[in-house]
């Protein structure tokens, strides 16, 4: 091998440019070094000059709503208000969330809340890994249906479960709610209760339908009627 740069004339090779030669040989075989054309660098140059101000402008972190991340979150938020506009505002009560468990369609928008904002403790598939399961027979900080809605909204276990009252449209919290209850008793492999302090209560005593209070019966007596 070769070692030493060489530069060859016309003279030298037949008419073989007088550019130098690298200072390495491959099976007798050698490479011109030429630098790179001036062109090829400007060009370079300019991309990273480029990327540099395209920082500046999009991805600075103080001026708002440039980011990408910001133009999606345009996007969502009215895709969302144009899909909402179908079912106006939904109050998170018994009545509600039970329809829309039962509504394929409005599920996968409270699915796709659940996956892009509960995953990291609950699961992809609600199985539970940080925070508890969520698709078996029991619940924690659930007494009634529209509990589901408020533990959302407000959190639960000191914090542990973040509210999400200011990060969720309200259309957003139902349906999730929705979805969470149709996920009961689907227990992914892998799902198991995590210790969480608090009182675990029978999900199927959520759906049931409340139990209607009987009137009393009438026990007062009515005076004889006179004879005639």
């Amino acid at each position: 091998m070769s070692t030493n740069t060489e530069t060859k004339t016309a003279a030298d090779d037949g008419g073989i440019p007088s550019d130098p030669l690298t200072d390495h040989s491959y099976d007798g075989i050698q490479e011109f070094d030429n630098p790179m054309p001036g062109w090829w660098k400007m060009l370079f140059l300019l991309s990273i000059l480029y990327s540099i101000g395209y920082w500046v402008y999009y991805e600075n972190g103080i001026t708002p709503n440039r980011s990408i991340i910001a133009a999606y979150d345009r996007a969502l938020a009215a895709n969302l208000q144009q899909q909402f506009a179908e079912i106006g505002d939904l109050q998170p009560t018994r009545e509600i969330i039970l329809k829309f468990a039962d509504d394929p369609k409005w599920l996968k928008v409270g699915e796709v809340a659940f996956q892009t904002n509960c995953t990291s403790c609950h699961g992809t598939k609600a199985e539970g890994r940080v925070g508890p399961n969520l698709t078996d027979e029991k619940w924690k900080n659930v007494k009634k249906v529209e509990d589901i809605a408020k533990v959302i909204n407000h959190g639960a276990a000191g914090n542990a479960m973040p509210a999400w009252q200011n990060k969720l449209h309200p259309n957003e919290v139902v349906l999730l709610s929705s979805y969470l209850l149709s996920l009961k008793g689907s227990i992914p492999s892998g799902a198991g209760m995590k210790s969480i302090p608090g009182e675990i209560h029978e999900i199927s005593d959520l759906t049931a339908a409340p139990a209607t209070e009987e009137a009393p019966a009438d026990t007062t007596t009515k005076p004889a009627e006179a004879n005639e």
